[in-house]
């Protein structure tokens, strides 16, 4: 390993297919990094100020080819589960996010905010309005709510009826035609780490035996239904974006599929509803999904479905943020076999997240040679680059 006084990066050479141009409908990006959703709590009343659109700039500034906002929260009531967390809904809101997505423009990035609930997470007492409490597919209680900041103990959740529930596929839908309506380059929703859409997904969350429940298949509808009714509200090669992952919050070894026969089947009515990238959320991007094979889940996803794929989890940093809250062992991960593995064609994009936080210019750094100059964390945290 190079000492941190020593560090080189790779050669422009190496960077090359982090570098290449990728297209998809009317996306157009100037490489293959994406900056990873991070929830910021900076936006008191929920609406992205002038000090969220300068973040943003700052790091399409930096070079990063699509940038994936923060959680923006539907026009639902019980959306929210935490606080100063922006809506993506209301004229004011609104208008902050036109503003954000015209900074990023204005040096060649593109954005895609990520709509979000947060269904059962939510808990009475919570802002905007403490008077409403969480919903979910099932009256039971969030296995990680302790570890999400709501109590261990929590309430149990309203369980959604028919009507409620296309309410709320309404308003993701509404959100997506007005992404589009304020100049966004795709739409992401947050189908991860235990929120409203995968709380349908999820066996421990959704217990119904309707149409929106039954087997690890059959609890896609909601996710599908969502892509469905958005796609109605967008131009037809506008990018519609799942994120998705196995682990939750507060389940860390849960997994929605254990092998890579059920992962294909679980995808497909989710491709068949309109899904035109999936985002691969894992902890670690270089850890096999499977038994077999050194493919990750991204790698599986795509070679199953076709569909281009976004990898993500622990690039650029020698220590994992999740030994320091539940002290999980985690290994160093080299830049190097990512380029390989994106050069190779696994995956088609690679979304970083702390390291950008850390460094906007962590691409451009890269870029021009000057992988020294790449700023680590506060806490010890330092860009892995060897």
């Amino acid at each position: 390993m190079t000492s941190a006084l020593e560090v080189t990066g790779p050669s422009l050479e190496a960077l090359a297919p982090l570098l290449d141009p990728f297209e998809l409908g009317s996306l157009r990006l100037q490489n293959r990094l994406v900056m990873a959703p991070m929830t910021r709590n900076f936006s008191p009343e929920n609406v992205p100020g002038a000090d969220v659109a300068a973040y943003y700039e700052r790091r399409a500034r930096g070079g990063v080819g699509l940038i994936i906002s923060e959680g923006t929260l539907i026009d639902h009531p019980a959306a929210s589960g935490y606080p100063d967390v922006p809506f993506f809904h209301g004229e004011r809101a609104l208008a902050g996010w036109s503003a954000v997505v015209e900074g990023v423009h204005a040096h060649g990035g593109k954005f895609a905010p990520q709509l979000w609930h947060c269904g059962s997470v939510r808990q009475l007492g919570m802002p905007p309005d403490p008077a409403v409490g969480g919903v979910a597919p099932s009256a039971v209680p969030h296995p990680g709510a302790g570890v999400l900041g709501g109590s261990a103990d929590a309430e149990l959740p309203h369980e959604l009826r028919d009507a409620e529930i296309a309410d709320i596929i309404a308003a993701f839908a509404r959100a997506a035609g007005d992404a589009v309506r304020i100049g966004c380059d795709a739409v992401e929703f947050h189908g991860a780490h235990g929120y409203l859409i995968d709380q349908f997904f999820w066996d421990k969350t959704n217990r119904r035996t309707d149409g929106w429940g039954g087997d690890f298949v059959a609890r896609t509808r909601f996710a599908a239904e969502i892509v469905k009714a958005a796609r109605k509200q967008v131009p037809a090669d506008f990018p519609l974006i799942l994120r998705f992952s196995q682990w939750k919050l507060g389940g860390y070894r849960d997994k929605l599929v254990e092998s890579p026969q059920e992962l294909e089947r679980w995808l497909a009515p989710l491709v068949q509803a309109g899904v035109d990238v999936f985002h691969c959320s894992t902890r670690r991007y270089y850890q096999p999904e499977f038994e077999g094979s050194e493919l990750n889940l991204a790698g599986w996803t795509k070679q199953l479905t076709g569909k281009p794929t976004i990898s993500v989890g622990s690039v650029g940093l020698d220590t994992d943020f999740f030994r320091t809250n539940v002290g999980a062992d985690t290994a160093q991960a080299s830049i190097e076999p990512l380029l390989e593995r994106l050069g190779a064609g696994e995956f088609d994009l690679i979304a970083v997240g702390r390291a950008l936080l850390a460094d906007p210019d962590w691409l451009e750094k890269l870029r021009s040679g000057r992988a020294e100059e790449i700023v680590g964390f506060q806490n010890g945290m330092k860009a892995t680059l060897y």
